[in-house]
């Protein structure tokens, strides 16, 4: 189960395969941190408590991170364009991130997959997809 959150009451996505807040949404839930470090600490002990396979936090321009039970932290750099629209690409990443997995891709490629997929749609005016030549 892929979840979006939202609200700060996260204990209904105990279980969850993939949580994927935003940056101001996993905020709302652990607090603020210092650094790269600290976030990290408070993802995994967020993902622990939850029992979830893996947090994924999409960061705006600072592309994503993904935290799993190995307890390391891969990041993403935001790929491609910078944001003509001013929604999020969240829709986009949970989307990629569903048709990918439900495909057989391992969780680390999805991520990858799914930022370029984002960084496609963040760089289109408007309601816009990603197509799989732009993602070639």
């Amino acid at each position: 189960m892929l979840v979006d959150p939202k609200g700060d009451d996260w204990d209904r996505y105990r279980g969850a395969t993939v949580i994927t807040p935003n940056r101001g949404e996993f905020r709302q839930v652990v607090g603020r941190w210092r650094d790269a470090a600290e976030m990290t600490a408070k993802a995994q002990a967020l993902r622990t408590a939850l029992g979830v396979t893996a947090l994924l936090v999409t960061r705006s321009e600072e592309g994503m991170s993904l935290y799993t039970a190995d307890g390391r932290r891969r990041h993403s750099r935001r790929s491609r364009a910078r944001c003509t629209t001013s929604r999020a690409p969240g829709d986009t990443v949970i989307a990629a991130l569903g048709a990918l997995l439900g495909a057989g891709a391992d969780l680390p490629s999805a991520v990858r997959i799914a930022n370029e997929a984002a960084g496609v749609v963040v760089g289109k005016l408007g309601t816009a997809v990603a197509t799989p030549d732009e993602l070639a």
